[in-house]
């Protein structure tokens, strides 16, 4: 699978999910916390694999990088 990079735009951690927007593209996907490698926060660096979902496209495989 292709590596994704971007930036956390929105995470809850009380509610387990957040959004990821792409630094190639003013796309955002959904972030489930079953898809996190480690804990995200707002404003975090990440590379992410894209994988289908319920409701389209979601961030899996999320690790922060820097």
């Amino acid at each position: 699978m292709d590596k994704n990079q971007g930036t956390v735009k929105f995470f809850n951690s009380e509610k387990g999910f957040g959004f990821i927007k792409h630094d190639d593209s003013d796309k955002e996907t959904f972030v489930h916390v079953s898809g996190l490698n480690n804990e995200i926060k707002e404003g975090d660096k990440v590379e992410f694999e894209l994988q289908n979902g319920k409701k389209g496209m979601n961030a899996v495989n999320v690790t922060v990088i820097g």
